[in-house]
């Protein structure tokens, strides 16, 4: 008896296709890509994608990118930091030589205020030193015996010496500071022969009292010992000199 062959069989029954012919197929209604499209497809997703214990993981490729991406933000973030701490150095040194100009222009300000004090101050005491000085000479010049007195002291001779002094220079020049002898050249209280001997005191001896009496006293002192030692020899010579 022969086999049945239903009209239909050859459309049911036909073989499951393999190999590429299951590409080419048809699966749920849609026309699946060729083999070559398949491969040019995987190829395109295989530069992003790729496959890691069945689980899609990052390429290579992209994980080069990305690092290259991290250490150029990373070398400009550190550029971008030593520039800002430059800038702050740059800052801070111009901020501290200001402040270092401003304390040196203080100090110099200062030390000419210093320097001007001091020297009015100098010349005050100069002009005081002067007036004392003048007031000193004028007394003398009015009362040179009172001057006298008053610097016998500091050549060791006490008041028993002053009646010998007075007579000695009254017999001498009449205590007259601008006494001259017509004869000898002699000049001055003490009669200081010649006049200029007087000159290792002070250059105002011919104006000067007490630069005359001065050296007068220095001279008795040297050549007599004392007022009474020069008085004694005076009187023991004639015409009288010491």
């Amino acid at each position: 008896m022969a086999r049945y062959v239903s009209r239909h069989a050859a459309r049911h029954a036909a073989p499951r296709p393999s190999g590429l012919g299951r590409v080419r197929g048809v699966l749920g209604g849609r026309v699946l890509l060729s083999a070559a499209a398949v491969s040019a497809a995987t190829a395109g997703v295989a530069v992003g994608v790729g496959t890691f214990g069945g689980a899609a993981t990052a390429d290579p490729i992209t994980l080069t990118l990305s690092s290259a991406q991290a250490q150029a933000s990373v070398e400009e973030a550190r550029r971008a930091a030593a520039d800002a701490a430059s800038r702050s150095v740059a800052r801070t040194s111009l901020s501290e030589a200001r402040s270092a100009r401003a304390a040196e222009i203080s100090a110099q300000i200062r030390a000419r205020q210093i320097a001007q004090i001091k020297a009015r101050k100098a010349a005050a005491e100069r002009i005081a030193a002067a007036a004392r000085r003048q007031q000193i000479i004028d007394n003398a010049r009015k009362d040179p015996k009172a001057a006298a007195r008053e610097i016998m002291g500091d050549y060791g001779f006490g008041a028993d010496q002053w009646g010998c002094l007075e007579q000695l220079w009254t017999g001498e020049s009449n205590w007259r500071y601008t006494a001259e002898n017509p004869s000898s050249g002699a000049y001055g209280i003490p009669q200081s022969l010649p006049g200029s001997k007087m000159a290792t005191v002070a250059a105002d001896w011919r104006t000067n009292p007490v630069t005359q009496i001065r050296w007068g006293l220095q001279y008795i002192k040297s050549s007599y010992g004392s007022p009474c030692g020069a008085w004694s020899a005076w009187n023991s010579r004639y015409p009288h000199w010491y």
